[in-house]
């Protein structure tokens, strides 16, 4: 397992349309799944101990957000022969044992992945409702051990977002595992 940071996304970038597929095929596009308020993109995936500490903190917060109009989506960027825990079928494993409400999704090309510039597992990035980033970092102050957060800087930004506030003045890299990049063709 090999610690990476997020590395820094300007805020106001402006998120581009994309279509990506489940783990059952089904193909889902950006602008079926934003909400009213805005969008939280999650890079994820099983494997890494990182993401799997904070898959459940993950959910309550699409759920919170939800309640604003704040949508969410997980992505899979390891997609890759040598991570068979990140395969579709395994996806779809995760989803029946977390109960995950909002989609998975597969980045088998990567391509998305590269556009966000994520770099680890998970990677967050929240935009309002123009499309333009207001957060990109970690969850919480804590990713191994929920009991011991005592910030939570994600939910932080979504009520502020909610609010109309402007985003939180600092933002701290997201960590976990790199993504497993493939050969670029």
């Amino acid at each position: 397992m090999s610690l990476v940071k997020s590395i820094d996304v300007p805020l106001g970038w402006k998120m581009k349309r994309f279509t990506l597929q489940d783990a059952k095929d089904r193909a889902h596009d950006s602008d079926d799944f934003f909400g009213d308020m805005g969008l939280l993109v999650v890079f994820t995936c099983n494997h890494c101990p990182y993401a799997a500490a904070q898959w459940p903190r993950l959910i309550e917060l699409a759920r919170y957000g939800r309640e604003f109009g704040i949508a969410t989506v997980a992505i899979n960027p390891n997609i890759h022969p040598d991570y068979p825990d990140d395969a579709p079928e395994r996806m779809l494993e995760k989803v029946r044992e977390l109960g995950i409400d909002f989609p998975y999704l597969v980045d088998e090309g990567q391509s998305i992945a590269r556009a966000f510039k994520a770099q680890c597992t998970p990677d967050s990035y929240l935009f309002d409702r123009k499309w333009r980033l207001v957060y990109h970092g970690r969850i919480d102050d804590n990713w191994e051990d929920p009991t011991k957060v005592t910030r939570q800087e994600l939910k932080e930004a979504m009520d502020r977002l909610v609010a109309g506030k402007p985003p939180l003045e600092v933002q701290h890299p997201a960590m976990g595992c790199s993504i497993k990049w493939r050969a670029e063709d």
